[in-house]
This record gives C-alpha cells, sequence and structure tokens, in this order.
C-alpha cells in the first residue's frame, strides 16, 4: 500500500511538472533542443513546437492567412521568405538579427554582400508582427516569425511539412562581417561550402538537402555570369552546362550590364516545390556554381546525395524537413536572453 502511495505520489508530481512548464512556456524542460539545462531540476529553457499553445494559439493561422495572400499575390515571394531564414540563422543563430534596419546602435545585415539589393520579403514579415502584435501583445518573437514564415512557404508551394520547434527570442545586435563571411557565396566550392555548413553544426546531407530549397525562386545574373563568360580566369563558359540551357542563360545575362536581370534557379517548376532541382543538376542545368558543384565538387560525397534525391522525391521532402528543424536549432536566444521585439526592425 506504501509504495503504491509513493508512486502516485510521483505520477502526480511528474504529471504537474509537465502542465506547468506547458502553462508557462518560459519554462521548457529540455524540450526539442535549445540550452542544456543545469543543476538537478533547474529549467533547461529549450524550444518546443507547444511554445505557444496558450498564450497565443492562433499564431500558425495568423502567419498562414499573411503568407497565403501574399505568395498568392506573388509566388516567388515563398523563395524569399525560406531565404530569409537562412540568412538569418547562419549569422548569429535564428535570432532574426537580419531584420534589424540601420539605427544608432545595428549597423543592419540588410548591407552586407551575399543581402544587398537581393535580399527581401520584409513587408510581409511586418504584416505577419503587425498581426500578432494585435492578438498577442509581445508574445510571439520574430526569430519565431521567421521559422514559421520559412516552413509555411514552403508547404504552400507544395513541399513538406514539419513539427516546428518554437520559443526563440529576438537578439539586440546584429553583425555585418558575420553576415558577409558566414553565408555561402554562389560561386562557392564544395570544400567552402561543407566547412560554412560545418560551421553551423550542418553536414553534408544537410548541406545538399537545403540546397534543394533552390527548387523554387530566382537568381540574380551578377550570381551566375562568372559561370557563362570566365569560370576559370580562361574568357571561357563552365563546361559543365548544358549547350542550350548555357544559350539560353546568355541571352538573359549579358556579358556587360544586367546584373539585376533575374533567371529561375529551377526552370522547369519554378514555383512549385519539387525535386526538379536535382534532376536539372544531373541534366548540366544547375544555375549556380553552388548547385553544380554538389554533383561535380572534390572531397564530398554530395553526388550520391543528388542522384538520391532526384530519384525520391519523398526521400528529399523527408530530409529537408529534419535538415529545416536543425537550421532553426543554430543558437537560439532562449529564457531570459534577448528580448521579443515589438517592431522587427528595431530592438525595443
Amino acid at each position: 500500500m506504501a509504495f503504491s502511495r509513493v508512486a502516485f505520489g510521483f505520477l502526480v508530481t511528474a504529471f504537474l511538472s509537465a502542465t506547468l512548464s506547458l502553462a508557462n512556456p518560459g519554462l521548457g524542460f529540455g524540450w526539442g533542443g535549445g540550452v542544456p539545462g543545469g543543476q538537478f531540476g533547474a529549467p533547461s529553457y529549450g524550444l518546443f513546437p507547444q511554445f505557444y499553445q496558450f498564450s497565443c494559439p492562433q499564431a500558425d493561422d495568423i502567419v498562414m492567412s499573411v503568407l497565403e495572400k501574399a505568395i498568392a499575390e506573388e509566388p516567388r515571394m515563398a523563395a524569399s521568405l525560406l531565404r530569409l531564414h537562412f540568412h538569418d540563422c547562419f549569422v548569429q543563430g535564428c535570432d532574426a538579427s537580419v531584420l534589424l534596419d540601420d539605427s544608432a546602435t545595428i549597423v543592419s545585415e540588410k548591407n552586407s554582400l551575399p543581402n544587398k539589393n537581393s535580399i527581401r520579403g520584409f513587408e510581409v514579415i511586418d504584416e505577419i508582427k503587425a498581426k500578432l502584435e494585435e492578438a498577442c501583445p509581445q508574445t510571439v518573437s520574430c526569430a519565431d516569425v521567421l521559422a514559421m514564415a520559412a516552413r509555411g512557404s514552403t508547404v504552400l508551394s507544395g513541399g513538406p511539412s514539419w513539427e516546428l520547434p518554437l520559443g526563440r527570442r529576438d537578439s539586440k545586435t546584429a553583425s555585418l562581417s558575420t553576415s558577409n563571411n558566414n553565408i555561402p557565396p554562389p560561386n562557392s566550392t564544395l570544400q567552402n561550402l561543407i566547412t560554412l555548413f560545418q560551421r553551423q553544426g550542418l553536414d553534408e546531407v544537410d548541406l545538399v538537402a537545403l540546397s534543394g530549397g533552390h527548387t523554387i525562386g530566382v537568381a540574380r545574373c551578377v550570381t551566375f555570369k562568372q559561370r557563362l563568360y570566365n569560370q576559370n580566369g580562361n574568357n571561357l563558359p563552365d563546361e559543365t552546362l548544358e549547350k542550350t540551357y548555357y544559350y539560353g542563360l546568355k541571352s538573359v545575362c549579358p556579358k556587360s550590364g544586367g546584373d539585376n536581370n533575374i533567371s529561375p534557379l529551377d526552370f522547369g517548376s519554378p514555383v512549385k516545390f519539387d525535386n526538379l532541382y536535382f534532376k536539372l543538376i544531373l541534366w548540366g542545368k544547375g544555375l549556380l556554381n553552388s548547385d553544380e558543384v554538389l554533383l561535380t565538387g572534390n572531397g564530398g560525397n554530395t553526388m550520391e546525395l543528388v542522384k538520391a534525391y532526384a530519384e525520391d522525391e519523398n526521400l528529399f521532402f523527408e530530409q529537408f524537413a529534419k535538415s529545416m528543424i536543425k537550421m532553426g536549432n543554430i543558437s537560439p536566444l532562449t529564457g531570459f536572453n534577448g528580448e521579443v521585439r515589438k517592431n522587427c526592425r528595431f530592438v525595443n
């Protein structure tokens, strides 16, 4: 009898602590990664999918309603929002530093080489945030808005969904230099890509799967011009480019000028999230050098992965979802670190 009372008491305590951690989303007991816990019983402020279950249960519905409208008006916006999350996470972790404008204390990442004249989607994030502030003031962070917008954009383009850990907080700083140094450039070699992904705790499987995000969106002529006119400093095109594809690109991207002309990263289905991107790489029709080297680069096992994802779309979707969760978990601010910005462009 005494034993069953003890066991019952233990169960009640376990149940209450689990319920408490749900009811107070600030006290996540290490669910879904994040910062590891301290001493026995000290809460670890991890990320977990139910973070807004009580404080803002309608958060994802609000995000999706704004996205549906924005992507219906301009399908390319899905890729822009996916890229925003990526360009955020690779700098100081997923902390919405990329959204900060220049101010007295902030040098914005929006002017870094990878972002200048190309990063976009800020107005959509502003609209989502304004609606969230109306419904649940100072509750949902801008960093979580970016993560939810990336998932929603993938789903609305026909791609996979995933259970998204939440509870990131927003940075009070930005880093122009880290943005310049950590985001993989379009002319990267394979080794360069592997190194930059490893720096974030991401492996070759993540590299190839996340590159598959290029199944939607466009790139500017300046990012692939080198491949058309001077790939190896010898005034010759990249020999891996399929001929008719090469001539088509030349008509969009002249040798001089036209830097901001755009070309789809996956010309077969530019607004549909599918595995055609990988098939195009196999056919010599990948747009960027960083796409092409996944097949032809030295020093990695990426070629096998490109072939596997070209053959099996479900395999790609499954791994893309896993790798997006992993990327979204890069160095989040949790607990009492950072803040929840009222306006994503400025610190409070």
